[in-house]
């Protein structure tokens, strides 16, 4: 299938000021792209790119102030295959992790591994396999916070959001990601599109979505502790620790939102090739 994705920012600066964005398709992802526009930088007065410690792709930019409006919009292919599920896939002990997945076992900003060890050992220390643990705490998590995205907090932790029972899909995964690592299986967070394909559709204004991926026998899964089922049209943009590492938008000056839009859809493809000649 095909996706249409992108987005729509108007910022406000009133000063001089830096803006980094993480909002480009994942490196992972960018040989499925059909077609993207360019992204322009406005006023900017300079601008580059880079690849962070965590292998996302990332614009600086750097403003002399006034409004910024960040423009994208794309075609991607995809599969058009629901998450898998393995549910008998074992843990990796920890002897056998790579190197570089150790990083996702420790606490971080939002997960804090070491207040929430117990209650993890407690609730699922005694379920045997990798998939069934993991599977085990999105259900909880699922079932113990409530979704509201009036309530949505940018400082909620994972621990705030386990004693609140509150939160938006940040806050779902933080906490799943935190309980993952506790019982020793490496999770990292994500971020990016993820539109109403094969689901029922939901009137609300589509935003930016979030999900984990946890480490099993060898390689990297995707689980969603918000949604709680195979999703189909999961685009990346970002991975990393948790929300702290992947900001969409962190900017070194004071500014407003002005204009917000998302845009994740499937197009059928004889709609989408005609657009794109």
């Amino acid at each position: 299938m095909l996706i249409r994705y992108g987005f729509n920012i108007d910022l406000d600066f009133f000063q001089p000021s830096t803006l980094v964005t993480v909002m480009d398709v994942h490196p992972d992802r960018w040989s499925d792209i059909v077609s993207e526009t360019s992204y322009p930088y406005g006023q900017a007065r300079r601008a580059r790119t880079f690849f962070d410690a965590h292998g996302n792709f990332c614009r600086r930019i750097d403003l002399d102030g006034g409004t910024v409006s960040l423009r994208r919009e794309g075609l991607i292919r995809d599969g058009g295959l629901p998450d898998p599920v393995f549910p008998t896939l074992p843990q990796t002990p920890v002897a056998d992790l790579p190197d570089e997945t150790l990083q996702y076992l420790t606490a971080s900003r939002y997960c804090e591994t070491d207040l929430m060890a117990a209650f993890a050992w407690q609730n699922f220390g005694w379920i045997e396999g990798g998939w069934a643990r993991v599977q085990a705490i999105c259900d909880f998590v699922q079932g113990h916070l409530r979704f509201d995205y009036a309530l949505a907090s940018p400082t909620r932790t994972a621990v705030g959001a386990f004693q609140e029972r509150v939160g938006v899909c940040r806050d779902f995964n933080h906490l799943a990601v935190t309980l993952c690592r506790c019982l020793n299986i490496p999770a990292r967070y994500c971020n990016g599109y993820l539109g109403d394909i094969g689901v029922p559709f939901n009137p609300d204004p589509m935003d930016f979505n979030a999900w984990f991926e946890a480490y099993l026998d060898g390689r990297w899964y995707t689980f969603d502790a918000r949604h709680n089922q195979p999703r189909i049209g999961r685009i990346l943009l970002a991975r990393g620790r948790d929300a702290a590492d992947i900001p969409m938008i962190h900017s070194y000056g004071q500014h407003s939102l002005g204009r917000f839009e998302v845009i994740t859809e499937e197009v059928p493809e004889a709609q989408a090739m005609r657009a794109v000649a």
